[in-house]
């Protein structure tokens, strides 16, 4: 069995370790610090975590307060309140502005499975993709998480961190190098590539372990920056392998899926299949089964990857 990692404790022990290394690091949180694991940094260093109760617009712009005064401020809080209730915040204060402001926002997807569609966060990556001059990052695994505090903190300028709630399979190792902006070979193969981000890397994977048992070879790629996106890697896949399926546990409009169709529709058009929700609201339930009723199995996975094999140029 796979050995599993909490995404989200894993990101808070780090933001802890890290903000040894760096005093000018300060956390705001909108209340949720047991569930966004920043508790860990409030109980080291009481004097640099704020508190800004349930009030994520003024938490954003006591961010930016902070920014401008050179500290390096995470903000907290669920993804869904930072995409959509603080948005204007957002958009005006700190990418318009271009503050040096973190977004840390967890339970990110289907995460927050027993609290219903009005908690989930399936369009977060959508809003946050159309706000120029801000980075957005989806971890895969607790490794990728922990290895993310730093390069988002030592990166100049507003970055969106998208968390999970849930405990998942582990991927890469202690070696693995978090670059903004580079994707990862994860998988190699000829027949059709897989690009997951966030937990579906994880479920690419296992799909295309069963794609090679009816000898598909497919290659997986994490895309763990969905801005800046790495380009030329996913034009060199298309070019390699004539089929693309991109797979997230977000809507299929404007997330990853239309990220990659952008991309390849004006530099290489191949057969593309988008995994991921439909257009449509979820419920609330056990998360792993929703996963499944939302289209977001491995065997999802796999049969796109059928119907994107069947469509390549002859």
């Amino acid at each position: 069995m796979k050995k599993m990692g909490s995404i989200r404790d894993a990101y808070g022990r780090a933001l802890a370790d890290y903000g040894e290394i760096n005093p000018d690091v300060v956390v705001l949180d909108a209340d949720l610090s047991v569930s966004t694991r920043t508790r860990y940094f409030a109980q080291r260093f009481p004097n640099r975590f704020f508190n800004l109760g349930v009030a994520e617009q003024g938490m954003i712009d006591v961010a930016v307060g902070l920014a401008l005064g050179g500290k390096i401020p995470f903000a907290n809080t669920f993804a869904f309140l930072i995409s959509l209730r603080a948005a204007e915040q957002v958009r005006t204060c700190v990418c318009y502005a271009r503050t040096n402001v973190k977004l840390a926002a967890a339970y990110g997807g289907l995460s927050d499975s027993k609290d219903g569609p009005t908690h989930q966060a399936i369009c977060d990556l959508a809003v946050m993709r159309s706000l120029p001059n801000i980075v957005v990052m989806v971890v895969a695994d607790a490794v990728e998480a922990r290895k993310a505090v730093p390069v988002v903190a030592e990166y100049d300028g507003p970055v969106y961190l998208r968390l999970s709630r849930a405990e998942v399979p582990i991927i890469f190792d202690e070696d693995h190098i978090l670059k903004i902006g580079e994707g990862v070979v994860l998988k190699d193969g000829g027949d059709v590539t897989l690009i997951g981000t966030g937990i579906m890397v994880g479920r690419c994977l296992e799909a295309a372990e069963a794609l090679e048992k009816e000898d598909i070879k497919a290659r997986v790629l994490e895309i763990h920056t969905l801005k800046p996106l790495d380009k030329n890697l996913i034009i060199k896949a298309a070019r390699e392998t004539g089929a693309i399926v991109t797979a997230e546990e977000h809507s299929v409009i404007g997330g990853l899926g239309g990220a990659v169709a952008e991309t390849l529709s004006e530099s290489y058009p191949v057969p593309i299949e988008r995994v991921g929700i439909q257009d449509t609201f979820t419920e609330s339930g056990p998360y792993f089964s929703l996963l499944e009723k939302y289209g977001l199995g491995v065997m999802d996975i796999v049969k796109a990857a059928k119907r994107a094999v069947s469509k390549k140029r002859s």
